[in-house]
């Protein structure tokens, strides 16, 4: 056992993860209640489009301030991944994977839901995941080890099997010259065969639905390892199964990614591949 492996170990070991947690859970919703006290005054002229699509405004980049500052304060040894590049990671033995606005769209258009995002994750797994929305007051959140949870209360995934009576998020991504024939076909081959259908704009909150069994499985192409990380470590504790397209449980450096109640992960899984999305 070499050195560097030694002290991860060691560290992990006294790293409390059920009060880091809790830690998070309170910064999250600080960050929380700044999103919904400046969409008081907020106007869409006040976004900008960083691609086709996909905007960015002043205040996912001051919420992404705050938490870099709160979280680097709470663990100095951990570097950051953030979607807008406020900070970054240095090879450091633990590293933030934070979303500080995630639904932007939706919050720009004064439609719910939003959220703020943030994971802990080493170089191997996820540690810890905070996902709090403040439109419903709800603070979802899970460490590697101690389950999942909505504002103190267990979760579990669904127990639904049957195709028919699923309940799934279907988002259609920015890439649409990329997704285009991937999401004609999923929409095609589910619409009027399952329960029903949903895109809700936020695929951090998509996955915390999925961990709570609001929904049975979600799939998304071509995000942010801030989309998807705290929210599928939840799915991971609450008994789901997340993986990349590919069935891969390796997902935490990919972009294509499905997250379900385990019972209907294989439906998704071959109907993307009967129609991948274009690399």
């Amino acid at each position: 056992m070499d050195a560097e492996f030694s002290k991860r170990i060691y560290m992990e070991k006294i790293l409390d993860l059920k009060k880091l947690t809790a830690d998070v859970c309170r910064i999250a919703r600080e960050a929380g209640a700044f999103l919904k006290s400046e969409r008081l005054n907020f106007r869409r002229e006040m976004a900008q489009e960083k691609h086709a699509h996909d905007y960015v405004s002043y205040v996912d980049k001051e919420s992404e301030r705050r938490l870099v500052m709160a979280l680097r304060d709470l663990l100095p040894e951990a570097g950051f991944i953030t979607e807008e590049g406020s900070a970054e990671y240095h090879d450091e033995p633990y590293c933030w994977v934070v979303d500080p606005l995630d639904g932007t769209t939706n919050y720009i258009h004064d439609n719910a839901p939003y959220c703020v995002s943030i994971a802990l994750r080493n170089k191997q797994s996820l540690l810890s995941g905070v996902v709090y929305d403040p439109c419903r007051d709800e603070c979802f959140y899970a460490w590697q080890g101690g389950g999942a949870y909505v504002n103190g209360q267990p979760m579990r995934v669904s127990a639904v099997e049957r195709v028919e009576d699923s309940f799934l998020v279907v988002e259609l991504p920015y890439n649409s010259d990329s997704y285009a024939r991937t999401g004609e076909h999923l929409i095609h081959e589910l619409y009027g065969k399952v329960g029903g259908i949903r895109m809700n704009g936020s695929a951090a909150l998509a996955i915390c639905y999925v961990a709570a069994g609001r929904f049975d499985g979600w799939l998304e192409a071509f995000i942010g390892k801030w989309d998807f990380s705290a929210a599928a470590l939840m799915v991971q504790e609450a008994g789901g199964r997340v993986t990349d397209f590919y069935g891969n449980e390796n997902f935490l450096e990919g972009h294509h990614v499905v997250a379900t109640n385990g019972y209907l992960h294989p439906l998704l899984l071959e109907l993307v591949a009967q129609v991948p999305p274009k690399m």
